[in-house]
């Protein structure tokens, strides 16, 4: 069965991702499916060119309006016969589309749950020939999930409606006991299942210790002057305030939250898309299912309940590919606020799951280790470097390669902490708290001890006596911020523990008592209270002026139809669009994107502004196409230097994996590190000279950037990891001889 064909007639891409066209084969051949692929990963695809291939409808339930409004706008952008049915539309508008649809007008219809089950609803369903049934966000319907929905919950009866009609169940998020709970809700029949890696390799996950919130949001945003981001804030009147603070600091941030007007919320979403508005400010209620590519960021300005709800926040930034950031503010005292709501929830199976959940959450934020391995641990998977990534076609090739101990894109990796023998300063945190307890018979919050510590003059410490204590005044020497980190970090070793009963409290645990008494020796790690924009942070490299005057001509052409700028082109294909200078249709075709709809509708706008800009400026050579000047040489690690020291004394990449029971492209990595690091290489022992003249043809036509491209070229007889290490080698300079 062809598929590459209305692939790229209809959405403009010549490959498919990770998974797809298993996908998208199984459904066709009439068997249920599970597909967990991550944010970004393709989902909608995966039932969106069924519906274009096979006869009938395609229902796609959706749980959010904002989700179907936006989904359908982009189908019908790819000359795709799509509709949606929900409570936003009038009575009129209602009738017109249901009338359509009785004379199958449409490939595709998404609908609420709620929708379902409505009088008549399913009867009508069983008249318009449904051929397949997509669930999304399917791990809603579980209530071991982090967005559990009860509407959900009655779409188990659509087995019974439509026993022969194959169901497929879509999600971005969910454990190992998710899946199989919405395997068993949605009494799938002997399914496909398809879990893709978690692992969001454009993604950078860096956490700072909460001080003065509002100026760490500033000096990020800094980074970010004409980007788009999503805020996320715990409270309705902190994304208020929050965004009104932003908007007086001339920053273009509006709210978003359940306490708005519904036309509201409508109006600050469609600012927001349209770019007409840069930062959304907004609770949980905003975001999922947003299919805006272009958010290179995401902040989470208090702490998130829970890890699942976390990742896929995060996963809102860099849907196209391209580097995003993802910062998380962290304090215990949001921590406390958490378990404080928890504790005065009645159930009791769902208090112990919700916290048990924040203590995962918080490991995570005051953790050391790789952010990456931590997030994908948790999902049950090990984190693989060399594995396939989702976004080869859009990433960098300047991104730094991950390796076996450093993704290359978290903050514990790109800075790790410094560890330092911090017993002395553990000892005097330790002892006050015991102190203040001895003394007065009740503990206290994290803050009054740092008063207490830094020889404060407050009213409850005169009234409690706590300036009579013989650590009062002890740690004059550490910062308030410093002594918080201090606290935070014992409360992660276990020594502290926050009780969160009436009141937020700090206790000494029991391996506290005894630290303190047996005088440990307690090893700390110094938490940065800084970033800068990572090094990864760059995108596919093109000519930024061009790309400026594309990005002007999209937006004026969306404002004209009324329809966010990215359903026109994604930042990749103007990218790529500014990289290679098309000048007739044929080459405009070939840019990742530009479907046959596309490319008669936009196409000679674009070519017209291309010829002009060439007519006043030259075309650019990019670095990843020349040969580079030379440069300083990074320091290879131990592991990359093991691998050449084995190439170099004879052994093959085959035998060099086998003895260090690692996989042949993790090998392959070493030694496009050591090619990049200035180490001399034997291309001849790597490749046979017939390959050597297919990859040098391949990547003069292609470019270095786009791997996909080569390997698709190339018929896949190389895999990627012999097409990184052709192209480090490649990338040297001429007057050294590998």
């Amino acid at each position: 069965m062809d598929l590459l064909t209305p692939l790229k007639q209809y959405f403009g891409f010549t490959s498919f991702r990770p998974l797809q066209e298993d996908i998208i084969k199984d459904s066709l051949a009439g068997r249920d499916v599970f597909a967990l692929l991550p944010t970004g990963g393709g989902k909608s695809l995966c039932y969106q060119l069924p519906a274009l291939i096979r006869p009938g409808l395609t229902l796609v339930v959706s749980p959010l309006i904002a989700l179907m409004k936006d989904q359908v706008q982009a189908l019908e952008a790819c000359g795709v016969a799509a509709t949606f049915l929900n409570s936003s539309l009038d009575a009129e508008e209602a009738r017109t589309r249901l009338r359509d649809l009785h004379q199958g007008r449409y490939r595709l219809l998404y609908a609420a749950p709620e929708r379902l089950m409505l009088p008549g609803f399913l009867e009508d369903l069983k008249l318009w020939k449904v051929c397949l049934i997509a669930i999304d966000e399917s791990h809603c319907i579980s209530e071991w999930g982090h967005d559990f929905r009860p509407e959900y919950r009655r779409l188990s009866e659509l087995r019974g409606h439509f026993p022969e009609i194959p169901v497929m169940a879509l999600t971005a998020t969910a454990t190992p006991r998710v899946q199989a709970d919405i395997l068993r809700q949605l009494r799938l029949k002997e399914p496909a299942v398809y879990a893709a890696s978690f692992n969001r390799p454009n993604l950078t996950y860096r956490m700072l210790p909460k001080s003065d919130a509002d100026e760490q949001v500033l000096n990020f945003l800094g980074n970010y002057k004409s980007e788009s981001g999503i805020i996320y804030c715990q409270s309705r009147k902190a994304a208020e305030g929050l965004a009104q603070r932003l908007v007086e600091q001339g920053i273009k941030a509006a709210p978003y939250h359940a306490g708005l007007a519904a036309e509201e919320r409508s109006r600050h979403q469609d600012l927001f898309l349209k770019d007409d508005v840069q930062i959304i400010c907004a609770t949980i209620a905003f975001g999922m299912g947003i299919n805006k590519p272009n958010v290179r960021f995401v902040i989470h300005y208090d702490l998130p309940k829970n890890i699942e709800g976390y990742y896929q926040e995060t996963g809102r930034a860099g849907r196209d590919g391209l580097p995003s950031e993802c910062l998380l503010l962290f304090s215990a005292g949001d921590a406390a606020k958490q378990f404080r709501f928890i504790n005065e929830k009645t159930d009791l199976k769902e208090r112990e799951i919700a916290s048990k959940q924040l203590e995962q959450m918080i490991h995570y934020a005051e953790s050391a280790e790789c952010r990456r391995k931590s997030l994908l641990h948790y999902f049950g998977e090990v984190y693989d470097p060399a594995a396939k990534q989702f976004f080869e076609n859009a990433a960098s090739s300047l991104m730094p390669p991950p390796t076996q101990d450093h993704c290359g894109a978290c903050d514990n990796c790109l800075s790790p902490r410094t560890v330092y023998d911090g017993t002395l300063n553990a000892q005097k945190f330790l002892s006050c708290v015991y102190r203040i307890r001895h003394k007065s018979g009740f503990s206290v919050g994290m803050r009054h001890i740092i008063e207490v510590l830094t020889g404060a003059d407050t009213e409850k410490i005169r009234n409690w006596q706590h300036h009579e204590l013989s650590t009062y005044g002890i740690g004059k020497d550490c910062s308030r911020k410093e002594w918080a980190a201090i606290g935070r970090e014992l409360v992660r070793l276990g020594f502290l523990a926050l009780d969160t009963g009436k009141f937020s409290v700090t206790v000494l645990t029991e391996a506290g008592a005894k630290a303190l008494k047996e005088r440990q020796t307690i090893l700390l790690t110094q938490h940065k209270e800084e970033i800068k924009k990572s090094s990864t942070s760059g995108s596919l490299q093109c000519d930024e002026n061009l790309f400026e005057r594309l990005r002007r001509l999209r937006k004026r052409m969306a404002d004209e139809r009324g329809i966010p700028a990215y359903m026109i082109f994604s930042d990749v294909s103007l990218r790529q669009t500014a990289r290679n200078y098309p000048l007739n249709e044929r080459e405009f075709s070939r840019i990742s994107g530009v479907g046959q709809k596309k490319l008669e509708e936009f196409g000679q706008a674009f070519l017209a502004e291309i010829a002009a800009y060439l007519q006043e400026n030259p075309r650019q050579i990019f670095v990843q196409d020349a040969v580079p000047a030379p440069v300083s040489s990074p320091r290879l690690n131990q592991t990359s230097r093991e691998t050449l020291r084995r190439f170099r004394a004879g052994e093959s990449i085959e035998e060099i994996a086998r003895a260090r029971e690692l996989v042949t492209g993790t090998i392959c990595g070493h030694l496009a590190e050591a090619c990049s690091a200035g180490e001399e290489v034997d291309i001849n022992r790597l490749f046979a000279p017939d390959d050597q003249k297919k990859l040098e043809a391949a990547f003069s036509r292609i470019g270095f950037s786009n791997l996909t491209g080569v390997y698709e070229l190339l018929a896949g007889k190389l895999d990627y990891g012999h097409l990184r290490l052709y192209r480090s080698v490649a990338q040297r300079p001429k007057a050294t001889t590998v």
